[in-house]
């Protein structure tokens, strides 16, 4: 590899050596070396073969040397000429020398520690990295370089192979840390919750072979293989933030996949193109993919359409290394290439490293009923460090020594793992977590959430004002104009006022805010125009970053347009900023479906299972307005099936106030819920939706907003949203008197006592009626329904909603007119 080929040019009609080196250098990763087992044959390139042809071929040997050994270096496709004869020097200026007993020793640590759960926890299982130990070697590599360059953070987002060997040799977990997890000592101190062991996160310390300390983030993640590499991006990007401008060389993020689920799965695409956008961009990530040639029990031509499974990530410009498991001392050097490129041009870069895998899926599986002559080779193939030693000429009795120290370091520490009285917890979070907390909801948990009016005046001044010389679009200054006067209290506060009003309220305190979404600068519903546009120059201006106090930063972001990438994103920012307000906006409810593994998997149940807490934020734009089946639901049912033990709040603000001090009241207080806000859509500028100044700078959020226009109703119609407007409106044309309107704010955690003490109160009531827009089988009625029996007591209880129905909504905007007033007509009847 370090032999530097000529540049001369041969004379005749023989190729050039430029254009044989041109040859290989663009194509010579198709022929390398790099499957172990050989079932990735060589594929020559036509424009290969036909400069080899008459090529002179000792030439043509030390090329082939360079890029058909063990490394197969995909860069020639790259647009960027500098960064295509950086890695062309790079990689022929050939690797840096690398201590090859110290790599056998790791590779001892790496095996022996799998030989040893083999056979202690028979028939359990871990998802080894038998088969491509290399793994954690190249993983050394990428971190002494990164060390060099000045990384101090490590984030390593990765799937269940491999994770417990990455855990005790990256993060260091300690043995009898590591063999209490798999003794599962105490199994009632985590009945009901907790996680399997290949799922955990960790943190630690990791030295360098330099002696340099990199702190250990290992994130924890289900069994969505990919859904934590955006979580890892976001988690990263806010502590890049948080540590300041050189944040993106002192935090290294890592990704590492499988090779199927890195073709197949759409999250991981999605992630890959967050890689170079403004509001995602964490200055490179090192992919790292961790190819079995194997997906479950299916082979390459079953996985993906290419040849190669890391060509899902040729849509970016990023290189692509090709390197054999079984050649350690080329895993380094791809290794070190890979980190030394990701400083220099703060790009991601992707590492293939091609290996196999020594048993089943798992361990319990047998693989021989779907690949039996591959197994039958396997069975018989050594150890890498078996392998390696004789490569590098250690004595049989040495390596077994070494081997049978290590056996019996771990025995020791399974042992002292037995001696422990709870199952252990791998890691330890930030200390900015220190004054946030979870658990069940506690009233003492409220804070004052109201703003004086001299505040308002002050900030409605700064976010509805421009700078001179820019020009405002015509509509956008009759909305600044009507803004100013809502901050005088001459007009009601308006939904898209009482958000701007709470994020620079925030600001003004020193808190910091973030919203990212579809087309959330503007607003899919042209309400929020937290950027505004110069109509002449096009230059963007966005007047809330004027009030931030204290070092608080507003960041206003359009996504691409992803939900599950976007939303883990944000969940994994919202993951390292507990101190901040992080949401992330759909661009109609619906699409919050394209979402649901996050929402599921990390959202609502990474506090049960990992003990892990986020405050994020998901603004959900529900309502019936005759759009179709695709954008009236949010899926509240959805949601409310999900919550319990207090793990979420899932609300519907029914005026613009309510979101004022809902927004305000989510970060101000200490408790830390991740919440699910449904807000309007045709309501957003609805008078009926609008709120006094007055009702902002007093005041509070409200669970349950009673109605002081019948204090002791016949009838109480319980409601939520758009819809009670529509009922009110409908009592006042009927003079209905008798019908008192009660909207529940928050779903959840459902509030018990203030409904029962306002029903309580309402001493002449008989009946207790539930009116939902949404479908029988859908909305809050399955959920409330056992809430209210109790409370409703003796009193009549009974709902109206449409009926039941596969779909959300109908498709005709006069269909829904009609279902809509005759919905309404009968809460009256």
């Amino acid at each position: 590899m370090s032999s530097q080929p000529s540049r001369s040019r041969t004379p005749s009609r023989a190729p050039s050596r430029d254009a044989l080196a041109d040859a290989w250098r663009r194509w010579g990763y198709l022929c390398a070396d790099v499957d172990p087992l050989g079932r990735l044959e060589p594929e020559v390139h036509p424009e290969l073969a036909e400069a080899r042809a008459t090529a002179d071929p000792e030439a043509d040997e030390r090329w082939r040397a360079l890029y058909g050994a063990s490394i197969g270096v995909e860069f020639m496709h790259l647009r960027d000429r500098e960064r295509v004869e950086w890695l062309r020097e790079q990689f022929e200026a050939g690797p840096p020398e690398v201590d090859r007993r110290w790599l056998f020793e790791r590779l001892v640590e790496t095996e022996v520690f799998e030989r040893f759960l083999h056979a202690r926890y028979v028939g359990a299982k871990r998802f080894s990295i038998d088969g491509i130990a290399a793994l954690i070697p190249l993983t050394d590599a990428v971190l002494d370089a990164a060390a060099e360059a000045g990384a101090r953070f490590l984030y390593l987002g990765m799937s269940h192979r491999g994770r417990l060997n990455v855990m005790r040799n990256i993060a260091n977990v300690p043995l009898d840390r590591m063999f209490a997890g798999m003794e599962d000592v105490d199994p009632r101190s985590v009945l009901g919750a907790g996680d399997v062991k290949y799922h955990l996160g960790a943190t630690g310390r990791y030295v360098t072979r330099g002696g340099r300390e990199i702190e250990v983030h290992l994130g924890t993640n289900p069994s969505h293989l990919e859904a934590v590499d955006p979580v890892l991006m976001g988690r990263v990007r806010a502590r890049q933030e948080r540590w300041g401008e050189d944040g993106v060389d002192v935090m290294l993020p890592v990704c590492m996949h499988g090779d199927a689920a890195f073709a197949g799965q759409g999250v991981a695409s999605e992630t890959l193109n967050l890689a170079d956008l403004p509001g995602y961009s964490v200055g490179g990530t090192v992919q790292i993919i961790v190819n079995n040639l194997l997906g479950f029990t299916a082979e390459p031509p079953a996985l993906h359409s290419t040849r190669y499974a890391s060509d899902a990530a040729r849509r970016l410009m990023v290189p692509i290394l090709h390197v054999n498991g079984e050649d350690p001392d080329a895993v380094w050097w791809a290794g070190v290439l890979a980190a030394r490129y990701r400083y220099r041009f703060r790009s991601d870069v992707v590492i293939d490293l091609v290996g196999f895998r020594r048993y089943g899926h798992s361990e319990v599986e047998d693989p021989t009923t779907t690949q039996p002559r591959l197994y039958a080779r396997i069975r018989e193939h050594p150890f890498l460090y078996e392998i390696y030693a004789r490569r590098i000429g250690v004595p049989e009795d040495e390596v077994e020594t070494r081997r049978r120290e290590t056996m019996e370091r771990m025995s020791a520490g399974q042992e002292a793992g037995r001696s422990h009285s709870r199952r252990p917890v791998f890691f330890t979070l930030p200390s900015f977590w220190g004054r946030y907390h979870g658990g069940r909801y506690d009233p003492q948990c409220e804070v004052e959430t109201a703003v004086d009016a001299p505040r308002i005046a002050r900030l409605a001044e700064a976010i509805a004002s421009v700078p001179d010389g820019f020009h405002v679009h015509p509509k956008v200054a009759r909305m600044l104009e009507q803004r100013r006067a809502m901050a005088r209290g001459e007009r009601p506060v308006d939904w898209g006022m009482a958000e701007a009003l709470a994020f620079a309220s925030l600001l003004d305190e020193g808190v910091c805010v973030r919203l990212a979404g579809q087309d959330s600068r503007r607003g899919t519903f042209n309400h929020r125009h937290a950027a505004l546009v110069d109509v002449e120059t096009g230059e963007a201006y966005v007047p809330l970053t004027r009030v931030g106090r204290d070092g608080a930063r507003f960041d206003v972001i359009d996504s691409p347009l992803s939900e599950a990438a976007a939303l883990g994103f944000e969940y994994g920012y919202s993951r390292e900023r507990p101190d901040g307000l992080v949401c992330w906006e759909a661009q109609f409810g619906d699409f919050a479906n394209g979402a649901q593994i996050i929402i599921d998997q990390y959202i609502t149940a990474a506090e049960d299972k990992w003990n892990l807490l986020s405050g994020l934020v998901l603004l959900l734009p529900h309502g019936y307005e005759g759009q179709g089946p695709e954008h009236s639901s949010a899926r509240i049912e959805r949601f409310l099936q999900l919550a319990a033990q207090d793990n979420i709040q899932v609300v519907q603000p029914s005026n613009s106030a309510q979101y004022f001090h809902l927004l305000r009241r989510q970060v101000l207080r200490t408790w830390r819920k991740p919440l699910v806000v449904f807000t309007p859509k045709s309501m957003l500028r609805a008078q009926a939706a609008c709120s006094p100044l007055e009702a902002l700078t007093s005041g509070a959020f409200q669970p349950v907003i009673p109605d002081t226009e019948v204090p002791d109703p016949r009838v109480i119609l319980l409601c939520s949203g758009k819809v009670a407007h529509e009922l009110r409106a409908e009592r006042r044309r009927r003079e209905a008197w008798d019908r008192a309107i009660v909207t529940i704010e928050q779903f959840y955690p459902f509030p018990e006592r203030p409904l029962r003490d306002l029903i309580r109160g309402c001493t002449s009531a008989e009946r207790i009626i539930w009116v939902q827009e949404e479908p029988a089988n859908m909305g809050a009625l399955s959920f409330l329904r056992e809430k209210l029996r109790p409370i409703a007591g003796d009193r009549h209880l009974s709902s109206i909603k449409r009926y039941e129905s596969a779909s959300p909504a109908t498709g005709s905007a006069k269909a829904h007119a009609l279902e809509q007033q005759m919905l309404v007509r009968l809460a009256f009847a």
